[in-house]
């Protein structure tokens, strides 16, 4: 592993089942507090860190639109809501660690976290503060993926690093297939000509469009997210 960080400034996609470890659903403790431990890790080595956080371990918008009956703009809002909770989770996780925080929304909700403000969160970055995104885009019908290439670019982070429960990106499920093959490098293109479960079409061709690399690795090997960030070559790398 290198000595050094390999990127300044990263943006980590997690998604909400990420905060359930084990027990299948909602958040856990336990997990959450690795995951703080882990992004205080690369914080301590000078790498400005921003989060996008999920929100399918509490509800999953389009999933949910289907099985209730709910109007899709609905159920979007809700999963958006959902991400805020997870959000507030890890911002508790981290402080208890001394890690500076920021919990910033697109949807406003001036008693829980900051409304977003581009130069703002640029400001909170400079000042070595964690920033953790929520509420995705504040528009339904768009993931927590399309979110996290947006506001990569926005705040100017280097890479997308999306976190997974497998080591990569395969050319179908593992699990299901074990005759699937992994990738160690895709480009852009062949993602969606092969309709490879990266992110959705959205946030990938809006990563290809800027020039935005993405990086997909297991996020339950602990200590895999430092391993990333100092640049040693595992999962998945998307240019």
């Amino acid at each position: 592993m290198n000595k050094r960080p390999a990127y300044k400034r990263i943006l980590l996609k997690l998604s909400g089942e990420a905060m359930q470890g084990q027990q299948g659903h909602g958040i856990d403790a336990e997990t959450c507090a690795s995951l703080a431990a882990q992004i205080k890790e690369i914080w301590q080595a000078g790498v400005d860190v921003a989060l996008v956080v999920g929100g399918g371990n509490i509800f999953r918008g389009q999933l949910e639109s289907k099985r209730f009956g709910l109007d899709r703009s609905v159920a979007d809002y809700m999963g958006m809501l959902a991400t805020v909770l997870n959000g507030l989770a890890l911002q508790n996780a981290l402080e208890q660690l001394d890690v500076s925080t920021r919990v910033i929304t697109a949807i406003d909700m001036h008693a829980v976290a900051e409304p977003y403000i581009r130069r703002r969160a640029m400001r909170h970055l400079e000042k070595r503060r964690v920033i953790i995104f929520v509420a995705g885009t504040g528009n339904p019908y768009f993931t927590t993926d399309t979110a996290a290439a947006l506001r990569a670019k926005e705040i100017g982070a280097e890479v997308i690093l999306k976190a997974t429960k497998v080591d990569g990106v395969y050319s179908a499920d593992p699990v299901k297939d074990k005759s699937a093959k992994k990738f160690s490098q895709l480009e852009f293109i062949d993602v969606l000509n092969k309709h490879l479960k990266v992110m959705d079409a959205t946030a990938i061709s809006m990563c290809m469009d800027n020039n935005l690399p993405i990086v997909v690795f297991d996020l339950t090997k602990k200590g895999n997210i430092k391993k990333v960030v100092f640049g040693e070559t595992i999962g998945t790398t998307v240019k």
